[in-house]
């Protein structure tokens, strides 16, 4: 099994020395599409998994979900976490055993979802209320009136907006809502693109172009019909989503977790070098701290 960089004690050590400054932005990977982010003293989670629950679910069927990397850190002891995204359903994504966990250590702690899957995000985390941010997207050339918000403020200088995400297909509800999410976060002066598990889709690039992404996270361990799972990015497309959407770095995410549907980084460094794109590859539970962001265009 594959050992975090940092973990447990070391790892809680390291965000508590992160320097909590408006020019200082620091982000761990915590596996799979988890990420937590800190900036002037803010501390956000994206999509986190940290249990077991999917291994010990799956575990009697034809279909085990075997750990490959372990958990960097038990969600009960994360604290000053203000908010943590689930970009969709699926458990790796908004798990009962990561999230009731984190509300319990972090009263004021507030979950943003898609609108489609509030039953599901309010269940799940045992939020409620003004706890519970659910939101839309607009689909590219299919623009509808959104009953939902597309963006809201999480404190001064930082805001979240919502774009599509298609795993494997643009899916909506039966009130034509997207049941899947990624977010883009303006962090200070930083911009970040959390795609959530997402395949290309028509209008996406030049969706994200206008954003002016600094850093975004993207998944690359594919897809194909023997995994019997909705599929994402290989990790050529993520490289050149990134360069197409002139994203200063691009970090992969969605592998090691599972042995049944992972992928090497391999294809991702190769092509980010053929085609000039700046990435990093991280460690489970490693800090990396962000560039100075892009000057605005002038």
């Amino acid at each position: 099994m594959i050992r975090p960089a940092l973990q447990d004690e070391d790892f809680l050590a390291d965000v508590e020395a992160a320097p909590a400054r408006p020019d200082r932005l620091d982000l761990w990977w915590l596996g799979q599409s988890g990420y937590l982010i800190a900036w002037n003293g803010h501390r956000i989670l994206l999509d986190p998994y940290l249990s077991d629950s999917l291994t010990r679910k799956y575990a009697s069927t034809d279909k085990p979900h075997v750990r490959m990397t372990e958990r960097v850190v038990d969600p009960a002891r994360l604290r000053g976490i203000g908010w943590v995204t689930a970009s969709h359903v699926h458990t790796d994504h908004l798990d009962p055993e990561t999230l009731g966990p984190l509300a319990a250590g972090n009263p004021g702690l507030r979950l943003v979802f898609p609108e489609a899957i509030r039953a599901a995000a309010a269940q799940r985390s045992g939020l409620a209320g003004d706890h519970l941010v659910g939101m839309e997207a607009q689909i590219p050339g299919r623009e509808r009136l959104l009953t939902s918000p597309d963006s809201a403020e999480l404190a001064p200088g930082l805001r979240i907006r919502a774009v599509p995400a298609a795993h494997e297909t643009l899916e909506t509800d039966a009130l034509g809502r997207l049941i899947c999410l990624g977010y883009i976060l303006e962090v200070g002066p930083w911009v970040l693109y959390h795609s959530g598990d997402t395949v290309l889709y028509p209008g996406q690039e030049s969706l994200l172009l206008r954003s002016g992404v600094d850093v975004a996270f993207l998944p690359i361990n594919g897809r194909g019909p023997e995994r019997r799972v909705t599929g994402n990015l290989w990790g050529d497309e993520a490289a050149r989503l990134a360069k197409g959407i002139r994203a200063t770095v691009a970090i992969p995410g969605h592998y090691d977790l599972f042995t049944f549907n992972t992928a090497t980084t391999e294809r991702f460094v190769m092509t980010c070098q053929q085609v000039g794109q700046g990435f990093a590859v991280l460690r489970a539970g490693e800090r990396w701290t962000a560039p100075p962001p892009r000057l605005p265009q002038t």
